[in-house]
């Protein structure tokens, strides 16, 4: 659905949320490749070390609520680099809700980290890909916005969300040459889960996912969903009658 990539080297990337986690797991993968990247995240200090040593690697800190910030990386890069041949939005939080301990301050929050963070980066970057008639963008969503979860009460309809949007986005983009690639991972062993109390099936590490979402791109998948043993699942879940869903969801998850 999109070009395959056979080669990394010479090729433009900006990681955006590289500081830890898939997004810096994934920023080096790519330069090991031979790729030039540039690794943005709120703290400076974990871009600096994570980006130490590593060649080719940019270290050029914003904040994704922050639509000045971003737009100041991204004009900063089309200068240096005359143009940006692939962006990935990485940066994302989660807060574990539910409805008896609904946060409206904490929902907002994380509304605009997940949601109005990516909005604030396309802004920029489309007039970027469209003037060139190139490059790419990958949104990383999340298996939470298949279908509804327990404790992802503000978390899943954010990722569903990008999901609609990265679909929307192919439908506008493809027909201009531009590639766009959705990105579900399941759990992923980061910061963001750790202080998870339960049950995390097929849970792989950051390298792991940052390899799957590596090769789905080469391939040219617009929908890069790992480990596909626990994603595609969740995906037949989805079909079935709302009645079964919610058994199957609580006898799994127990909650």
């Amino acid at each position: 659905m999109n070009p395959g990539i056979d080669d990394w080297a010479g090729k433009r990337v900006w990681v955006i949320g590289a500081s830890t986690g898939i997004g810096e797991a994934t920023a080096h993968l790519l330069v090991d490749g031979g790729a030039l990247v540039a690794f943005s995240a709120r703290s400076l200090d974990k871009l600096l070390a994570t980006t130490a040593s590593a060649p080719r690697a940019l270290a050029l800190p914003l904040d994704v609520t922050d639509p000045a910030s971003v737009a100041a990386v991204c004009q900063r890069l089309v200068a240096q680099w005359g143009g940006i041949d692939l962006v990935l939005v990485v940066a994302g939080g989660y807060n574990e809700m539910r409805a008896d301990s609904f946060d409206l301050a904490a929902a907002h929050g994380l509304i605009d980290l997940n949601l109005r963070g990516v909005f604030n980066c396309l802004a920029p970057v489309l007039p970027v890909l469209l003037r060139q008639g190139s490059g790419g963008i990958g949104i990383v969503s999340s298996v939470a916005g298949y279908s509804g979860l327990p404790k992802a009460l503000v978390y899943g309809p954010t990722k569903a969300a990008l999901i609609n949007l990265a679909e929307s986005l192919y439908l506008d983009l493809h027909p201009r040459g531009i590639a766009v690639y959705q990105i579900c991972p399941g759990f992923v062993d980061t910061p963001l889960t750790r202080n998870n109390d339960f049950r995390m099936p097929s849970l792989m590490t950051a390298q792991e996912a940052a390899e799957q979402l590596v090769a789905g791109i080469e391939r040219g998948h617009f929908h890069i969903h790992f480990p596909r043993r626990f994603t595609n699942g969740l995906r037949l879940a989805r079909l079935l009658p709302y009645r079964l869903y919610f058994w199957l969801i609580r006898k799994v998850t127990g909650l």
